[in-house]
């Protein structure tokens, strides 16, 4: 189990190891051909700001090598908004006093029709953590009922046991994305002070289960801005490694979800700041190429978090898929469109002006990818 190699990992000892490299070490880890996790630490570091322009380079290549000049397409259907989680920022989080919402069997297809007339073949379910409202008979439904509508179906719901997610695989789920929100564990527990959330090592254990159950694909990643995006990185890319060496035949993704403004009903503006770790768009695109130069095959995956300019420029650069046209609100394409948001969305150009942008840079839009028939 992965808990066993994170134990044996301290924060505060990494976080100094990765803040003490030298320009020397990332001259070095930018020569290699197969990095380290400690070339990953120098790629990292603030030494290599200096040497953002190279990697950003040798990215591009990598990713153009393994991929070609493509970009995969997605979309996110929010069912519910039910969570039993309190997270302090979220806009989804059970003490924050919103109409919830769960969307019917007719209100999924209704969504559906819409996000399919957009083109989309890879949807992204996504749920509150709530078990006994959108527990696995409900998922099961809901992939039933989506899977003859769509190439790719993925999840990011509550983390379910091996069992559960292999009742769900057989109605077709092909992949999970799990995020640890934070790998400090110290701190862990003061963004989740209730709910089964606040159990850091179930959810660290989460990865294995989904390996052991036999996904085709594993989504990872924490959420930027509630500690040292560095730090994390280190432990993102441990984490990948392990899974990429227990479960070889499982493919991975990483996103890059930074914090952004949640709508909270109590707040006297409308809306409160969490962030306490702010990273600027220059680091982020630091992290994007590190993350290619430590790994040629993982996908990585930019979302309508991020501002358009941003997104347009960081195509080239080791992005492999994109979301368009998104709503982060149970109905919001056509049920309820005006609901509250689970977070705000800076990119809200549609997926035919997203796909304009991505072939004016010489790339091409994928909607549907290959079958997991066709990749076994």
């Amino acid at each position: 189990m992965f808990h066993q190699l994170f134990q044996s990992h301290n924060w505060d000892a990494v976080k100094s190891s990765i803040y003490q490299k030298t320009a020397k070490d990332v001259e070095s880890a930018l020569t290699k051909n197969d990095r380290s996790l400690e070339d990953f630490k120098a790629l990292v570091s603030p030494a290599a700001a200096p040497y953002l322009e190279e990697m950003a380079r040798l990215s591009q290549a990598i990713t153009q090598k393994r991929f070609g000049k493509t970009i995969q397409l997605y979309i996110p259907m929010y069912l519910s908004n039910e969570c039993q989680n309190i997270c302090t920022y979220c806009a989804f989080s059970m003490d924050n006093k919103i109409p919830r919402r769960t969307l019917s069997p007719g209100e999924i297809h209704m969504e559906a029709e819409v996000i399919k007339s957009m083109g989309y073949e890879h949807v992204l379910l996504v749920t509150g953590e709530a078990s006994k409202i959108v527990g696995v008979e409900f998922l099961e439904q809901a992939i039933r009922q989506l899977k003859p509508h769509f190439a790719n179906i993925s999840i990011e719901v509550q983390p379910l046991e091996q069992e559960d997610y292999q009742r769900l695989i057989k109605e077709g789920l092909y992949a999970v994305l799990v995020y640890q929100e934070t790998y400090h564990q110290d701190v862990y527990r003061n963004y989740h002070p209730k709910g089964k959330k606040s159990n850091f090592q179930y959810r660290l254990d989460t990865p294995d289960r989904l390996g052991r159950a036999g996904i085709h694909k594993i989504g990872l990643g924490t959420l930027i801005g509630l500690e040292d995006w560095r730090t994390e990185a280190f432990f993102t890319g441990l984490h990948l490694q392990y899974l990429e060496q227990h479960y070889w035949q499982t493919k991975y993704s990483l996103s890059f979800p930074r914090l952004r403004p949640i709508s909270m009903k109590d707040a006297v503006d409308g809306t409160i700041e969490t962030q306490q770790f702010y990273m600027k768009d220059r680091e982020l695109l630091q992290l994007i190429c590190a993350y290619r130069l430590l790994n040629e095959q993982v996908e990585l995956s930019l979302s309508t978090r991020e501002e358009p300019y941003f997104r347009d420029h960081v195509i080239p650069l080791g992005i492999t898929s994109l979301s368009a046209g998104s709503k982060t609100n149970p109905g919001g394409y056509i049920v309820a469109p005006q609901a509250l948001e689970q977070f705000e969305i800076s990119d809200e150009r549609s997926a035919f002006e997203m796909v304009k942008v991505i072939e004016k840079q010489g790339y091409e839009a994928v909607w549907k990818d290959w079958e997991r028939c066709y990749a076994t």
